[in-house]
This record gives structure tokens, C-alpha cells and sequence, in this order.
């Protein structure tokens, strides 16, 4: 309520390719879906992330010049990637060239300046062997046999457990992909429950559980702190439920050289 505005940042395997794939460039963070890449052939965005120029400190001011007293990043995007050092999965940073925790050097930088370090985690994962389900496409790629999907519901608590102790103190946990018939309302509660044990003060959004009826949806349900209408801002506001419009800058959240169509 009092920070009013903040800086979301999707970043992760899906910006290597910047939104192209087999001629076409309409594909942004959802691209290993959309243009059905095998997940081996995916993976080999890994060895290619080495963002050498990267500077969390000229990201928070570029963030704090603006007005902006919240940053939240992509931890986890469902494609599975992390952007920080998991003993819980190799399918992260700590894999790359690059071999630096993001997290910890944005969220180091946030509080050098005074910004709030905020962490986007996906519940869906596309990559993680006991997510279920698998992408159609994927039917006679990944077979289901062997998965388990409470395996996958302890990585999930595992890997929050991390965010909220590795890193201080975190403003938000904005979860998303909590739509599939798998995630259930008792696993959002649980999940809600893990994040206040872990950090009282956390914020928590709705989409940790499934109780939305679309992307718009003023629901909050009751679990979540606020809602999240995307890509609008409600004429009349949603009365008596505290919300934050998520917005693109462009027309998509990952990165996409060919959309220079910025608002």
C-alpha cells in the first residue's frame, strides 16, 4: 500500500533465443510450449546463458530513478530454469558460464539502495520429472511413468524454503501457473501456510491457489493478500480487496528483439 509501484523482471533460459524460433518471433518466456521445443534441445540454452554484463546495481537504480520502491524477479519461470544457486537442481545458474546467484547480488543491491527484493516462483515447471501433467505435445516424448507429483510438491517447498532464508527479508512472493487440475486449493493453502512460517511478514498473491476464474479475476480468495488483474487497470478499482495490476512494457514478459511495441 505504500510502495505503490514496482519493477517486475521476467529473465531466463527463454531470452537467449529473444523470442524466435524456426523463423517465427512472436514467442517470449512461454516458447519452449508454444513452439514445442524438446526438452533436450531446450537444455541447450544452459550453455549458452552467460549474461556478462549483467550489474544488479545498475538494474535497482535504473528501478529507483524511475520511482519504484519494489523489484520482483523470476526465480523460477515454468520452464523450470532457477536464476539462483538450488542444492535442490542442477537446472540452474550455478549450471551456466555464468555461475552467479542473481538473486543474491539483486537482492544485495536492493537494500544497498533501499528497494524491496521480491521473488516470482512458478508452481507449473515444465522441466522438474514428477510435474504433472506434461505438455500434450509432449505425450510420446515424456511419458509419465515414474513421475510422482508429491516428489515435485517438496522440490517446490524445498526451493521456497531457500528463497525465504537465503536471501533476508522478502517483500512479495508472487507465485503463477497454479492453474492445472494437479494444484490443488489444499496445496496453495499449504504453500501460503510454508511462506508465513518462514518469513510473517511476506506477502502473499493469489494465484499461490487455484481460486482464480480468469487473468483478471478480482478474487482474492482466502488465501491470497491481493489480487492480481493483468495487463488492465480496473476502472473502479476492486473494491474492499487490496490488488496490483501487472503490466508489460511491450507486448510480452520475456524478451523478444522483434517487439518494439512498448506503451
Amino acid at each position: 500500500r505504500e510502495a505503490r509501484f514496482g519493477m517486475f523482471i521476467h529473465w531466463g533460459l527463454y531470452s537467449i533465443p529473444a523470442g524466435e524460433w524456426n523463423g517465427k518471433t512472436g514467442y517470449a518466456e512461454w516458447i519452449r510450449n508454444e513452439a514445442q521445443i524438446p526438452i533436450e534441445q531446450y537444455d541447450q540454452f544452459v550453455k549458452k546463458f552467460n549474461p556478462t554484463k549483467f550489474n544488479a546495481d545498475q538494474w535497482v537504480t535504473l528501478a529507483k530513478d524511475a520511482g519504484c520502491k519494489y523489484i520482483v524477479l523470476t526465480s523460477k519461470h515454468h520452464d523450470g530454469f532457477c536464476l539462483f544457486d538450488s542444492k535442490y537442481t542442477d537446472y540452474d545458474v550455478m549450471s551456466t558460464p555464468f555461475k552467479r546467484d542473481i538473486l543474491k547480488e539483486l537482492s544485495d543491491a536492493c537494500r544497498r539502495q533501499g528497494v524491496t527484493p521480491c521473488w516470482y516462483h512458478s508452481i507449473m515447471d515444465w522441466h522438474h520429472p514428477d510435474y504433472l501433467p506434461r505438455r500434450d505435445w509432449e505425450s510420446g516424448l515424456r511419458p509419465q511413468s515414474g513421475a510422482h507429483f508429491s516428489r515435485y510438491v517438496q522440490f517446490l517447498h524445498d526451493q521456497v524454503e531457500e528463497l525465504l532464508t537465503q536471501y533476508g527479508d522478502i517483500g512479495v512472493m508472487w507465485f503463477d501457473g497454479e492453474w492445472e487440475s494437479t494444484w490443488t486449493q489444499e496445496l496453495g493453502i499449504a504453500l501460503a501456510e510454508k511462506c508465513r512460517a518462514l518469513q510473517p511478514h511476506v506477502i502473499v498473491n493469489n494465484r499461490v491457489a487455484p481460486n482464480r476464474a480468469g487473468m483478471n479475476d478480482p478474487n482474492i480468495g482466502k488465501i491470497g493478500d491481493f489480487g492480481t488483474p493483468e495487463q488492465n487497470i480496473p476502472d473502479r478499482g476492486l473494491p474492499g480487496v487490496d490488488w496490483e495490476s501487472c503490466i508489460t512494457m511491450n507486448r510480452n514478459w520475456g524478451y523478444n528483439r522483434a517487439d518494439h511495441d512498448f506503451k
